[in-house]
């Protein structure tokens, strides 16, 4: 499990394919690494297979590759660094898993003062599990949604003030510390993310759509013994 703290990032030095998927590896400073660890890529979570004092190599599976933009990056890219969280570990963010639930582009970006505001697409049907002010993994980055747009609005956007907000899709704040230590700072509209929403709400809806197989064992304790 992620908490969607980006530690830091870490730039692709190598990509090799090789039969069933891809290799890259990645240049970045972390102590405390050993083969078979999860390690958070961008928000896919994927395994370390080998790593030395400053680097450490991946295999992306053609799973990964279909489901997430990594098959395209190339020598010299970034991509973001989470370890996994330590069982004795402080809890910040969210409850991230690292499955990529899908690809997503950037549709706009403003700076307001000293703070970023990000506008991301919304693919496929993940819009029913996106509410403001909740959370949401971008490339692997814990986000608060400050607003959400179902259909066609227009907003404010430097001097035009006509300009059209692109349609189904979310803006998030980004405060400097955050903006400064991932690849956010990268990003122009149109480049690809990585989304992955809260859990916590795929979970509420399988609940809320009355799974009728539901074994004793699943059934809460009080009610197994009611009479």
């Amino acid at each position: 499990m992620f908490t969607g703290i980006v530690e830091r990032t870490g730039e692709i030095t190598d990509v090799t394919d090789d039969a069933g998927g891809r290799r890259l590896t990645v240049a970045a400073d972390l102590d405390d690494l050993h083969h078979g660890q999860s390690i958070a890529i961008s928000g896919a979570c994927l395994t370390v297979e080998e790593f030395g004092d400053d680097w450490f190599s991946l295999f992306l599976s053609q799973e990964t590759l279909d489901r997430t933009y990594l098959g395209e990056l190339h020598e010299g890219a970034l991509v973001n660094v989470e370890r996994a969280l330590p069982a004795d570990g402080r809890f910040d963010g969210h409850v991230v898993q690292g499955h990529v639930d899908g690809t997503a582009e950037v549709t706009a970006v403003e700076q307001i003062d000293d703070d970023w505001e990000f506008r991301f697409s919304i693919p496929g049907d993940l819009e029913r599990y996106l509410v403001e002010k909740g959370s949401v993994t971008v490339d692997g980055i814990s986000l608060t949604l400050a607003d959400l747009a179902s259909g066609s609005h227009t907003e404010r956007t430097g001097d035009d003030e006509d300009e059209p907000r692109a349609e189904g899709d979310f803006g998030v704040a980004v405060i400097p510390a955050t903006y400064e230590i991932t690849t956010l700072s990268e990003k122009s509209v149109g480049d690809p993310v990585h989304l992955e929403v809260d859990v916590v709400a795929k979970y509420v809806e399988r609940l809320l759509a009355g799974d009728t197989d539901i074994t004793a064992s699943q059934t809460p304790y009080a009610e197994r013994f009611e009479d």
